[in-house]
């Protein structure tokens, strides 16, 4: 069949039966013309996606080498950086739905990503995840769902990503306490002489080397979404990366990654730390633990600069907005929310009613 697309100098897929945009199909590998219905299927690109070498590429993005141009706008109300068509002269912001002011500076140079994970559920999908989301909500204000109305329409956007691979060597000193049992003599509240088993602890001083290699560390390279809702959306399928093509971001917006690959490194380090600390312990031994000192050191440190895609919005409630995000290949839900204080109020009380009944009953 013959080919029926075209590129344009800014990037677009036209339709050469309508001219019409083409848009990317979540859950397919097809471009689509909303007008005529005409598909056209994306040839994934036969490549390798390769791990690339963090220091090389530290030493190229600092001297300027392997970027390229992009035209991006930074939203003045929540500080996301959407990356636009060359044409395009006004814009909203798909993070809060703020006007955004088209400059003629608005160019930098960033690393190219190598590969993305398309979009796998549509927007009706989308929304229905959402609702099942609202039904689900613990301590939520009575009528929550019926009386939550979209501020907009659901959004698709890629959000920038970082991942990293790394051999880690970490030295530690620390305490192992070994638990022991002795018997202590007491005199009761009636005076009478009594015995009983109390636990006690030695300590001794412990040290070692614990050697963890770790695989795509995921990290958010975005500023414009907090850590905590967007975290909530893991894990993500990374081992279905494809080669990255433009073609899947045809319909979709797409932001620029505003931590650059140096501290996005450093917010892995912060992710890899609770698991070397927990190996450590492990290592120590003993009933209790405690770390003095650790020094890791990371070798052979490889990373991508990968694209998530995540359906974005926000609801109101009591004339209040709260965003939320879907992660868009798995459904998964976060996002901010109201509570009914008053409901929390009384099962806590609740609670205190029935550890009262039951103290009663007992004794």
């Amino acid at each position: 069949m013959e080919n029926q697309t075209s590129e344009t100098n800014q990037k677009e897929i036209v339709c050469k039966q309508c001219s019409a945009k083409l848009k990317f199909k979540p859950g397919t590998t097809n471009l689509v013309c909303e007008y005529c219905g005409f598909e056209n299927e994306i040839e994934i690109k036969d490549e390798v996606i390769e791990e690339l070498n963090f220091e090389e590429w530290l030493s190229k993005a600092e001297a300027g080498e392997g970027t390229v141009e992009v035209h991006a706008v930074l939203c003045n109300s929540c500080g996301a950086e959407i990356t636009l068509a060359e044409n395009t002269v006004s814009d909203h912001c798909p993070f809060c739905g703020n006007l955004l002011v088209i400059t003629a500076e608005a160019h930098k140079k960033l690393i190219k990503p190598k590969s993305l994970l398309p979009f796998k559920i549509d927007q009706k999908s989308a929304f229905n995840s959402y609702e099942t989301w609202l039904r689900k909500l613990w301590w939520a204000p009575p009528g929550l769902k019926k009386m939550a109305r979209l501020n907009e329409k659901i959004a698709g956007v890629y959000i920038p990503y970082w991942t990293y691979d790394s051999n880690t060597t970490t030295h530690f000193v620390g305490q192992r306490g070994d638990d022991y049992t002795v018997t202590e003599n007491y005199t009761d509240s009636n005076g009478k002489a009594q015995t009983r088993s109390v636990t006690r602890t030695r300590w001794t001083t412990v040290s070692g080397t614990v050697a963890i290699f770790f695989d795509d560390i995921l990290v958010a390279a975005s500023k414009s979404l907090p850590s905590k809702i967007v975290d909530k959306l893991e894990p993500w399928d990374v081992k279905e990366l494809i080669p990255f093509d433009e073609k899947f971001l045809s319909g979709f917006r797409t932001e620029t990654y505003q931590i650059n690959m140096k501290d996005g490194f450093d917010r892995a380090k912060a992710k890899m730390d609770p698991v070397i600390r927990q190996q450590i312990n492990k290592k120590i031994g003993g009933d209790k633990q405690s770390i003095t000192s650790m020094n890791t050191k990371y070798d052979d440190v490889t990373f991508k600069h990968v694209l998530l895609p995540l359906w974005i919005s926000a609801y109101k409630y009591n004339e209040k907005s709260y965003r939320f995000l879907i992660n868009a290949r798995t459904g998964e839900v976060s996002g901010e929310r109201p509570y009914c204080w008053w409901k929390i109020a009384l099962a806590i009380l609740g609670g205190i009613g029935a550890i009262a009944l039951l103290y009663l009953i007992f004794s």
